[in-house]
């Protein structure tokens, strides 16, 4: 899957995967590199809340499992192909409605074919979720 740059809106310039079509049902995505590294973000919508007007826990788990993948997109080269093993998550706060969910993190280590990545998505900079995962590079 190729990634397409947003040409216009809120994200111009941001990257989007257009063939993944559950990112795009619960997203969409968008990621970039930016000065401090991999950026992630959306902005909430009420398609994305639960019943008491918070970011549903599922929404941000599926943005977390992205988010793992944005932040080692350099760490999966050379095919930029990965699936992931393990994830872990924990709530901190909810997000409401308008929310600029972000999210920002770092690879622990990359060996031959696992890669760990810990990550913190923020709703309006405040912490919602953290989340730590373990990915498995695909050859070809």
């Amino acid at each position: 899957m190729a990634p397409k740059i947003v040409e216009t809106g809120e994200f111009a310039g941001w990257r989007i995967w257009p063939d993944d079509p559950f990112e795009q049902t619960v997203g969409p995505f968008y990621m970039r590199v930016g000065a401090d590294g991999p950026e992630m973000a959306f902005r909430a919508e009420r398609r994305h809340l639960n019943g008491m007007g918070a970011v549903h826990g599922g929404c941000l788990m599926s943005f977390a499992d992205f988010a793992l993948f944005g932040i080692a997109h350099e760490a999966l080269a050379p095919s930029g192909y990965g699936v992931t093993v393990a994830f872990t998550s924990e709530f901190i706060s909810g997000a409401k409605e308008g929310a600029l969910m972000e999210a920002r993190g770092e690879v622990l280590r990359a060996g031959g074919s696992l890669i760990f990545v810990r990550g913190l998505i923020t709703g309006d900079g405040e912490a919602c979720l953290n989340f730590s995962g373990t990915l498995k590079r695909l050859r070809g």
